[in-house]
């Protein structure tokens, strides 16, 4: 089950597209972590080019904003390269901040049940509790949502 607003996250540790460590919380101000099941399918790509080209309102906002995935680091660094993204892609192929904040979930498609990633959105604080909280994100225009949604915590 997907945590939600007022939980506090479990600290994690994970790569990004560069192979640098990146862990939370960090103590930082605010930071919004977007879960998203796959580099280089539709609603990923329209997703991570959302959240690139508001990155510099989030970022003089002061907060932090950062994708997650469980692809590889190899990965995220040709979907960075081929889509021109600019915001950061964080690699969780153990899950460790997937099943850490309840986003692995049951999924149905074509009748057939597997498992995978909630496209789900959390806003932080530096201690790692949740202040939002979205899941079963419909892509298009949740970069906007989320950023008014910081503007009004901030």
């Amino acid at each position: 089950m997907s945590l939600g607003v007022n939980d506090t996250i479990p600290p994690f540790c994970i790569q990004d597209s560069s192979e640098n460590k990146v862990c939370l919380p960090d103590g930082s101000a605010l930071t919004v972590l977007y879960f998203y099941p796959k580099d280089n399918t539709s609603g990923c790509t329209l997703e991570a080019k959302e959240f690139s080209d508001l990155l510099p309102e989030f970022t003089t906002l002061g907060v932090k904003v950062y994708g997650i995935s469980q692809d590889s680091v190899k990965s995220h660094q040709k979907f960075i390269e081929k889509q021109e993204l600019t915001v950061p892609l964080l690699s969780d192929p153990d899950h460790a901040a997937i099943e850490g904040l309840g986003v692995w979930i049951s999924k149905k498609l074509y009748g057939r049940e597997y498992m995978g990633v909630d496209r789900s959105t959390f806003i932080i604080d530096g201690s790692g509790k949740i202040l939002a909280a979205w899941n079963k994100v419909k892509a298009r225009g949740h970069a906007a949502e989320v950023l008014k949604k910081v503007q009004e915590l901030n």
